[in-house]
Parts: structure tokens; C-alpha cells; sequence
């Protein structure tokens, strides 16, 4: 079993800040997840976001029960998407524009202290155009999941 797991950690490609900023062109304040635990070009991307309470956002939303705003959170998702689609070669360089976002829901909060684990699947592509599923869980409880239609440009 020890072996399996080994090899299976083996087997993940995992992306650090300074990388992914390699990949999307999103920066500080936008830049929405802090590490990518695995990846397949084209295929799926597995990256966190590690919330703090001095999330900019934190300040307005709201003061007295900071939650993280559930759009900024679909964000999350789609730049998570972004380093699947964009770390193809083809890709390189270029920018995942949102075409869509559909069957949304939020199903839960995310607070100050948090670790979102964030996974988009891209399910269909043709050309520039795309799909993909997305899923946000906190201590594996799901918080929002959608579809998210997205182009490249």
C-alpha cells in the first residue's frame, strides 16, 4: 500500500506560485489559488486556495461575519480550469475569457482559516470554446459547484 501511494504521489504534477503565474496571467490581488496539487494539459487541474482573514475582500464582505464571496469563488474555479487549458502547448501564452457560467450552486460558506480544494474537469471542447465541470469543497463538503463555458483568446 505504501508503495502505491508513493508512486501515485509520484505521478502528480504539482505547480507552486512562481508557476503557475508561468501559466495564467492573473496577479495579486486576482490571483485566487495558491498551489495546484495536480494537473493534466487539456484535461483536469486539483489546486487550493488557503483562506486568511486578511483577504482583501474580508474588509466589505462583511465586517461582521467575513465570508468569501461565492463569485470569487466561481473565479477561483476558472482560473483552476485556466492552468489545465492554458498549460497545454498550444495554449501557452494566450487567455481563458469566461463564455458562461451555468447549473450554479452554493451550498455552503467559506470563512477566514479555510483550505478550498478547487477541481475543474474539462468535459467538451471544440476549437477555442470549452467546458468545464467545476467543484469547490471545504473538509470535503461541497460549497459551490457549476459549469463554466470559456474561450480562448
Amino acid at each position: 500500500m505504501e508503495n502505491k501511494r508513493k508512486n501515485s504521489a509520484e505521478n502528480k504534477k504539482h505547480l507552486n506560485i512562481q508557476e503557475i503565474k508561468e501559466i495564467i496571467p492573473h496577479r495579486h490581488p486576482f490571483l485566487l489559488i495558491d498551489y495546484v496539487e495536480d494537473y493534466e494539459p487539456g484535461q483536469y487541474a486539483v489546486a487550493y486556495k488557503c483562506v486568511s482573514y486578511r483577504e482583501e475582500f474580508f474588509a466589505g464582505h462583511f465586517p461582521q461575519e467575513p465570508v468569501m464571496p461565492g463569485v470569487l469563488t466561481v473565479e477561483a474555479l476558472a482560473q483552476t480550469g485556466a492552468v489545465a487549458i492554458l498549460s497545454m502547448p498550444e495554449n501557452r501564452g494566450k487567455t481563458a475569457y469566461f463564455g458562461g457560467i451555468s447549473k450554479c450552486k452554493f451550498r455552503g460558506k467559506i470563512v477566514p482559516g479555510d483550505k478550498v480544494r478547487l477541481e475543474t474537469k474539462i468535459i467538451r471542447q471544440k476549437g477555442p470554446v470549452g467546458i468545464g465541470e467545476a467543484i469547490a469543497t471545504v473538509e470535503g463538503e461541497t460549497v459551490v459547484s457549476a459549469e463554466l463555458t470559456f474561450m480562448i483568446g
